[in-house]
Formats: C-alpha cells, structure tokens, sequence
C-alpha cells in the first residue's frame, strides 16, 4: 500500500511537470503513476489532497538530501555557494517548475496554499538554522534577525527561481549581486578586535 501510494505521489509531479497544474487530473496523474485512476480516491480522496502530500512530501525529502551540506556552512558566502548549488540542481531536475505550478495553483486553492507554505516554511527553517550559526559572533548580531532574514533567503531564492525562466540575464545579475553581499560581509568579518567593537556599538545604538 505505500508503495502505491509513493507512486501515486511521483505520479502527480511528474503530472504537474507535464502537464502543469491546469492539466492535473486523476487520470493524468494515474497515467504517469502507472496504476488504476481509482486508487487516487481511494489512497488520499481528492487528487487536491494528492497534491498537497506530493508538496510537503517531495520537499521534505528534498531538505533531507541537503541537510547535512546545511550543517557543514561556516559562513554567508558558503550558504550563497550551497544555494547556487542547490539552485542549478533543483532546477535541472524539474523541481523548480513543480514550484512554479504549485505557487500558481495555491493562488485559488486553499488547501494547495497551505501545504506550499509548510513547504516552503521547510526550507527557511534549515536557513534559519544556518543563519543563527554564522551570524552568531559577528559584529551585526546585534542587529541580525534570523529568523525575518531567513524568510527573506527564501522569498528571495524562490522569486530568482521564477524569475530566471523568464529573465535568465537578470536572475545571473541578482545572484552576483549577492555575491558582492557575501564579500561585504567577509571584509566585515575580517576587522579588527577594535574595529569590531566599535561597529557593534553603532549597531546597537541604531537597532
């Protein structure tokens, strides 16, 4: 039974990457499955219920698979170079217009919103995590809020995923323009004791 219903819920990306989520159907879905369409009803009700396991379950085996790259970041500029890393894979693989069709499809289904936002709570939580780790002696940690940065990491990687299908010129712009971020902040990390002090307090005064 949970084999079957594994294959259901590869069925259903490899529907949505065929397809796109307007073409979803539990007759597209059995078809790239390789089973009876009935067994989507039976397995999970709806095949909007089938889409919403595929989301938060393809993700988090996704997160799983990077997650001990994640513990192995020390610093800013090696969580740029594992996203750009992550960026090229996921795309390559598809799972970049999965995203795309699903981010389109929870515009109007409440349920679909719902299992995306999980989704994507996954990936900023491993962020997060990385974040409050690199973050945690450096001078702007007085400032630093990694929890809203994290979110705004992956607001930002998602909309550049999106972003690159249309404008790949301007998405390779903004991904250097991180790049130049992450040097701003190794020089900053390479102050001095006095110097460190000194920008700690001014943040503090400002924050």
């Amino acid at each position: 039974m949970a084999a079957t219903r594994q294959k259901l819920i590869d069925g259903a990306l490899a529907a949505i990457r065929t397809h796109g989520i307007a073409g979803v159907s539990a007759r597209t879905v059995a078809a790239a499955a390789g089973v009876n369409q009935a067994l989507v009803f039976y397995h999970f009700g709806s095949v909007d219920a089938l889409l919403a396991e595929a989301c938060r379950s393809a993700t988090a085996a996704r997160v799983m698979a990077y997650r001990e790259r994640f513990a192995e970041v020390r610093s800013l500029r090696e969580l740029l170079d594992l996203g750009r890393a992550l960026h090229e894979q996921e795309r390559a693989e598809g799972n970049v217009a999965v995203l795309a069709q699903l981010l389109a499809g929870a515009q109007t289904d409440q349920r679909l919103a719902e299992s995306t936002a999980a989704a994507l709570r996954m990936w900023t939580a491993e962020i997060e995590t990385v974040l409050r780790r690199v973050l945690r002696d450096s001078p702007v940690a007085p400032v630093a809020d990694p929890a809203g940065l994290a979110s705004a990491v992956s607001a930002a990687f998602v909309g550049l995923e999106l972003f690159e299908g249309v404008d790949p010129t301007g998405a390779r712009d903004a991904f250097d323009a991180l790049e130049r971020l992450a040097v701003l902040m190794e020089v900053v990390e390479d102050l001095g004791p006095m110097a460190r002090r000194a920008l700690r307090g001014r943040l503090r005064a400002r924050g």
